[in-house]
């Protein structure tokens, strides 16, 4: 039998079996991989040297657990920015570096960049993807740029003008509940819960043209989306439960598979059923039919919209895009009303202009008839000296 010496690694001549030349095989290429990525993470960690970052609290946890999902993690954040206004770096266990850029001249280098300097966050939405799907929010390339031009016609203004009157329902409903509330002796209210609600409530509407009634009573599609939401952001905490093996074994992954099939067939539901109607009545008798509602849900926009060649898109790529506004829209709408609210109680001067101003512009005039939106009209000077891109939630500017 030939031998094989492996007096280098110390062993003396063996017998060069398959497996053994397997063994070796395997053990190199780990090898080769763990030194390249030693020597890769070196190189990434002498590049961001440049970047300050706090004190760690633990040498593996790095930053993990230091800004909280409270108003103790704001107050965190608040500092952190005051401390290191143009950006900092912190550390998501021992490997993964995550920089915060907080002064517009850096946010422009990034804004400005294309997806292949820039590319999307991949660990965070990975974990959106079993429920978001390959939507605009997550998709890249040809495909984002496909969808991003047969969505543009969703955001037109005579479709968007029809949603204020739900948006006004929805906000009386609430504030119908807070009446209720207060009358019956409660002080305390957590506004975020609430207003979450509202703005589900809002965009089932606006979305499926559905009205779940979810602000006055229990609806499990808008629990499922409050549930998908929590779990990520908890997900995303847990260091160990990133892996997509691990984190589907434990009760919270579970839970996020329950939770995206019932969002998914709820949608698929609405689809099917809008596409049937589309089918048996036609373009024509369907957008009539619309037409005498005054008002197109965003499914409608979807199931209508056709790229240069003629194309429409699928059933799959339709939910991907209703789910996507279902989440991103509730969530960073109820913030921003949220964050409104907790600032104006926190000054009550600005309050009380607010209020004026209010009452100036309802003087004579039925609320649906305003629609003024100037961020910038308590202070002349702040449109001259702000950078567009201090405030980007739509990448440059309101």
């Amino acid at each position: 039998m030939p031998q094989l010496s492996l007096s280098w690694l110390g062993l003396g001549p063996l017998a060069a079996s398959p497996w053994l030349l397997l063994l070796l095989v395997g053990a190199s290429w780990l090898l080769a991989r763990v030194l390249a990525w030693t020597y890769a993470f070196y190189n990434t960690c002498r590049r961001l040297r440049c970047f300050p970052q706090p004190p760690k609290g633990n040498w593996f946890w790095g930053h993990l657990g230091m800004v909280p999902p409270t108003e103790e993690g704001l107050r965190e954040v608040t500092q952190l920015v005051a401390t290191y206004p143009q950006g900092f770096m912190k550390w998501l266990g021992p490997t993964l570096p995550v920089i915060t850029l907080c002064h517009p001249d850096f946010v422009r280098s990034v804004l400005n960049a294309s997806a292949a300097v820039a590319p999307k966050d991949v660990i965070f939405y990975s974990f959106l993807k079993p429920w978001l799907g390959d939507g605009i929010l997550l998709s890249a390339g040809d495909k984002w740029s496909r969808h991003r031009r047969m969505l543009t016609p969703a955001f037109h203004f005579n479709i968007l003008k029809p949603y204020v009157k739900i948006f006004n329902k929805s906000v009386n409903i609430m504030h119908a509940k807070w009446q209720r509330l207060a009358s019956e002796g409660s002080v305390c209210l957590d506004m975020f819960e609430h207003i979450s609600l509202m703005t589900l409530d809002s965009l089932q509407k606006c979305v499926f043209g559905f009205d779940s009634n979810c602000q006055e009573s229990p609806s499990e599609y808008i629990a499922a989306i409050s549930e998908l939401s929590a779990l990520i952001v908890k997900r995303n905490r847990q260091l160990f439960l990133h892996a997509d093996f691990l984190y589907y074994l434990t009760p919270d992954g579970r839970r996020f598979r329950r939770a995206c099939d019932l969002v998914h067939n709820f949608t698929d539901a609405v689809i099917q059923e809008r596409r049937r109607a589309l089918e048996s009545q036609g373009v024509d008798d369907f957008l009539k039919a619309k037409a005498k509602s005054k008002t197109l849900d965003f499914i409608d926009v979807l199931l209508l919209a056709k790229d240069e060649n003629g194309k429409e898109l699928s059933d799959k790529d339709i939910r991907a895009e209703a789910d996507t506004f279902m989440f991103g829209g509730h969530d960073t709408t109820a913030s921003g009303i949220s964050w409104v609210l907790y600032n104006l109680a926190r000054h009550p001067e600005y309050q009380e202009r607010c209020r004026q101003e209010v009452r100036k512009l309802l003087r004579d005039r039925e609320p649906k008839e305003i629609e003024v939106y100037e961020p910038f009209r308590f202070d002349p000077e702040n449109p001259q000296n702000s950078s567009p891109l201090a405030f980007i939630p739509f990448s440059a500017g309101p």
